[in-house]
């Protein structure tokens, strides 16, 4: 089993769809234990497929949005926490690639890295400042010293941790108004990660806290200057409502497994042919139906434009991942509907499903944020018309 080998999405898809029934196997153990699943994301580093955001010309293939958003849905549909979980890693590799933001021996360095199986994910929320997104500046500290920089702070949300190699670091850089990304190796002194990870949705992405005491990087591990080029659209966020999607999917189709099986002497058929349970089932396909054109026409249209048109799609962009997202807990809604209180047992997935498919409200952009940009967007394409 390996992605390299798959020239096509549909070959890509078809070993992904074989990767996604042993995660399905394993999705309930990692969510009472409250576990990490590390075999699943082992699997994904084994077949080549964390590599595949990367460069051609480092010894990836270099693929498209709209190609990254299938098979991260693709995963999801067997455990949402992995999905989530790989996508940041698959994104950022994917989004350095695009935007060339960091010099090029650096990048090309961590690129060999991910080919031999390195993971990696950005470290950006902190207690006090909440999402980055919001724009508050980070506590975390860098010190110039010498040759190289001096780490200080405290990240929550340090999705994937327990596997993580590389973290990207937002910090304020000390007797300066600026703030900076730093890649920071897990094996420095100073790294800890303390399990934190408490949350019931989501329970397998490994969430936790990144404590940085007194680490010291190398000059050159100072990435990336932020906000000095203003905010930047960023198509790989798209992963996020991809997972969501994924979760719906999977939904439905237990929800008519189910329907097609539960036969209540009552009726003396299976509950499929119902007319209330037909509406449902309907419903959820018609959902899931317009969040996948809604995801892959915006994904595709990000791979075909260039930065001057993609830096102009921020608004729909944040659109996307608010209607995928709000359709996906609708349609798990549904699909607990046409189970009853079934879908209430632990040992039912839909109770997953529903904890998992609400973390989605919490991920950037936030709604809220969302329905403003739609309005400025609005408002400034009625005045310049």
């Amino acid at each position: 089993m390996d992605f390299q080998n798959k020239a096509t999405i549909e070959e890509k898809l078809q070993l992904m769809n074989e990767l996604t029934k042993r995660f399905t196997t394993r999705a309930h153990k990692v969510d009472v234990e409250g576990s990490f699943p590390f075999e699943n994301i082992q699997d994904l580093i084994d077949t080549g497929y964390t590599s595949l955001t990367v460069p051609k010309k480092y010894g990836g293939q270099e693929i498209t949005l709209l190609e990254m958003v299938r098979l991260q849905g693709k995963i999801a549909e067997g455990d949402g926490a992995t999905a989530l979980s790989i996508g940041w890693h698959m994104g950022i590799v994917k989004n350095l690639t695009e935007k060339e933001i960091w010099k090029e021996p650096v990048f090309e360095k961590l690129c060999q890295e991910v080919c031999r199986g390195a993971l990696i994910n950005a470290a950006a929320t902190e207690p006090n400042t909440g999402s980055p997104t919001r724009g508050g500046k980070p506590e975390t500290t860098a010190e110039k010293k010498g040759d190289g920089w001096i780490i200080n702070g405290r990240k929550t949300f340090t999705t994937m941790s327990p596997m993580l190699d590389f973290f990207i670091v937002s910090a304020s850089i000390s007797g300066t108004d600026q703030v900076g990304n730093f890649l920071i190796p897990r094996h420095n002194v100073g790294v800890r990660i303390e399990e934190t990870w408490d949350s019931i949705a989501m329970k397998g992405t490994g969430s936790h806290d990144l404590y940085l005491e007194n680490v010291t990087v190398e000059n050159d591990s100072y990435v990336e200057q932020i906000g000095r080029e203003g905010k930047r659209t960023n198509g790989w966020l798209l992963h996020i409502p991809a997972c969501y999607l994924g979760i719906a999917k999977a939904a439905k189709k237990h929800a008519i497994e189910f329907a097609s099986t539960y036969s209540p002497n009552s009726i003396n058929k299976p509950i499929v042919e119902l007319p209330n349970v037909k509406q449902k089932i309907g419903e959820m396909e018609l959902k899931i139906m317009q969040a996948e054109y809604f995801l892959y026409g915006v994904a595709e249209q990000w791979d075909s434009s260039d930065e001057h048109e993609k830096a102009k799609m921020g608004a729909v962009l944040g659109a996307v991942k608010l209607t995928v997202t709000n359709a996906a807990i609708e349609v798990v809604d549904l699909a607990m509907r046409v189970v009853g209180a079934r879908s209430l047992s632990l040992k039912s997935p839909l109770q997953r499903y529903y904890r998992d498919v609400r973390a989605g409200i919490h991920n950037p952009p936030m709604d809220d944020m969302t329905v403003q940009l739609l309005s400025a967007y609005a408002i400034q394409t009625y005045q310049s018309s």
